[in-house]
């Protein structure tokens, strides 16, 4: 409890002149909160485990600016993904808290007590001396880095370059639905592979497994943007990815996908959600010799770290994505990794998609902040339709 005084102390400061720094006329504005607060309620992990290790903590420290390009979110809703259920068990501790002390000042395990969740919608109420595209009020999304405190809490600090202005067609509840899906899609299909609003028209795009959170945001923008897009899924998934948008759709259950997939004509573009063997057969369905791309979000980078350490890891990583590239570069197809990549200006871009009508949150649950745990067991069973959404605080918008 040592650091509480002083916080709040400065947060008491902040608040009393707020007035006197605006006065000026080459003063920055810096917004501050209504109160000075020291703690909120946020669910937290003290240890990496299964599902038992969730505990509701309604003292949790309250998150403060450290850097002036930062902005405070009070939370009206998260949503969870399959990556939380993979960060509970410990899943890329060693590269993320490397990122979090990359000088390695503290002691192990200071990353706990640790707040989960990648999606947060909610309403700026504090910033830093440098931020100028938010005020206080201004209601946002954003997809949070995973080397930061998640949103499973009633306040969150992030980055301004992390955060968006959410858009004005949804409620919190369906805007968390997106952030990190449409990150991940927007850095494996835009970043990584090349594709853009301006060069999709008619170009041929497999996504394979396509009824996932990644998945169905991907069906949606690729189809906004005049591709061509063919998706494989289980045969009880079919009418909801096709009533995404989707062109052709392929049956995984039904036998080896790869035999009806090679029957049809050749792709741009394949987009691997699913990973394991579909690497041994899936290159041979894209166009040789044309800037063909395999891009998969299923990858052994931080496997590689946490097993080997940070040097050893990466070494390994490079050494393992470089082979294949090159491997696959002889026969005429580029191969690429593809990862999660946290940005405001990719928000934007959705968000206007979003309020054109292009694309729909696809929510499967809603669960209330008190049944964290039960949210977490659903999507750690998997075979998801869509994003299960938390709700955090019951503030306007969330109706």
């Amino acid at each position: 409890m040592s650091c509480v005084r002083p916080m709040v102390y400065s947060r008491c400061w902040l608040h009393l002149c707020k007035a006197a720094s605006s006065r000026g006329s080459q003063s920055r504005a810096f917004s501050t909160s209504n109160s000075c607060r020291a703690i909120m309620p946020a669910w937290v992990i003290d240890k990496y485990g299964g599902n038992d290790v969730l505990r509701f903590n309604k003292n949790a420290s309250f998150p403060i600016l450290t850097y002036p390009n930062e902005v405070i979110v009070q939370v009206h809703a998260a949503a969870l993904n399959p990556l939380d259920v993979s960060m509970r068990g410990g899943y890329g501790a060693s590269t993320l808290s490397m990122k979090r002390d990359p000088l390695h000042i503290k002691q192990s395990g200071s990353e706990f007590p640790l707040i989960l969740g990648r999606d947060v919608s909610g309403v700026v109420m504090e910033c830093g001396l440098d931020v100028k595209y938010f005020r206080e009020g201004d209601e946002v999304w954003a997809a949070i880095p995973p080397w930061k405190q998640g949103s499973l809490a009633e306040f969150v600090v992030l980055s301004a370059n992390e955060v968006s202005h959410k858009p004005k067609s949804l409620s919190h509840l369906e805007a968390a639905a997106i952030p990190y899906v449409a990150c991940t899609a927007w850095s494996a299909l835009v970043n990584t592979g090349g594709l853009s609003k301006d060069n999709c028209a008619k170009k041929r795009i497999l996504i394979l497994g396509g009824s996932g959170g990644v998945g169905t945001f991907s069906i949606q923008m690729l189809k906004a943007w005049g591709a061509h897009v063919t998706v494989t899924c289980s045969q009880n998934a079919e009418r909801f990815v096709r009533g995404l948008g989707a062109d052709h759709v392929v049956d995984y259950t039904a036998g080896p996908v790869e035999e009806p997939l090679s029957a049809l004509e050749k792709f741009d573009l394949i987009l691997d959600n699913v990973g394991g063997e579909t690497e041994r057969w899936a290159l041979k369905l894209l166009k040789p010799w044309s800037g063909a791309k395999y891009v998969t979000l299923v990858t052994p980078f931080l496997q590689n770290t946490d097993l080997l350490g940070i040097a050893d890891g990466m070494m390994q990583n490079a050494a393992t994505a470089a082979t294949k590239a090159l491997k696959h570069l002889t026969k005429g197809v580029h191969y690429r990794w593809g990862f999660f990549a946290p940005s405001g200006p990719a928000l934007d871009e959705v968000r206007e998609m979003v309020d054109a009508v292009q694309i729909r949150p696809v929510v499967e649950e809603t669960f209330s902040f008190s049944q964290v745990p039960q949210a977490m067991e659903k999507v750690e069973k998997g075979h998801a339709r869509g994003k299960t959404v938390v709700q955090i605080s019951t503030g306007g918008g969330d109706s």
